[in-house]
């Protein structure tokens, strides 16, 4: 009998206790041509850091797009919100952006395109390194 006690105070605290901040990894690849799923990936990043979540933001392939003001100011997803609503919540929280280097290079975005933004370029290493070390990984 008293390991049932046990159990069920073993049960009972874990599903009471606060849920531990994990740290979220949000990779989107989705550029200005998918807006919705753009701005939805924002939006789940934004999210996690309103519900106390550590996240780091990785934007590649056309998703690197989502960083210049053009984007900012024009994507709004169908029912998702508007991209710099979410951008906005994010830098001005914890949240870490990295735009993959090589995908900038070769849509032509710049450190001018990256002033004020709280957010830094970043090779495929930092993905890998970003990846091992989430808890939670999610794909836009």
């Amino acid at each position: 009998m008293p390991s049932r006690a046990i159990l069920a105070l073993v049960l009972l605290a874990s599903t009471c206790a606060p849920a531990l901040a994990d740290n979220f990894l949000v990779h989107i690849h989705s550029g200005p041509d998918n807006p919705t799923k753009a701005a939805l990936g924002f939006l789940v990043a934004a999210t996690a850091l309103d519900e106390g979540h550590d996240v780091d933001l990785f934007l590649a392939g056309d998703g690197a797009s989502l960083i210049t003001e053009d984007a900012l100011s024009t994507v709004q997803g169908v029912g998702t919100g508007q991209l710099r609503d979410h951008f906005d919540t994010l830098i001005e929280g914890t949240a870490t952006i990295y735009i993959s280097g090589k995908s900038a290079e070769a849509r032509k975005i710049t450190e001018a395109d990256l002033e004020g933004k709280s957010a830094q370029f970043a090779m495929p290493a930092k993905l890998v390194e970003l990846a091992a070390a989430a808890d939670v990984i999610l794909v836009y």
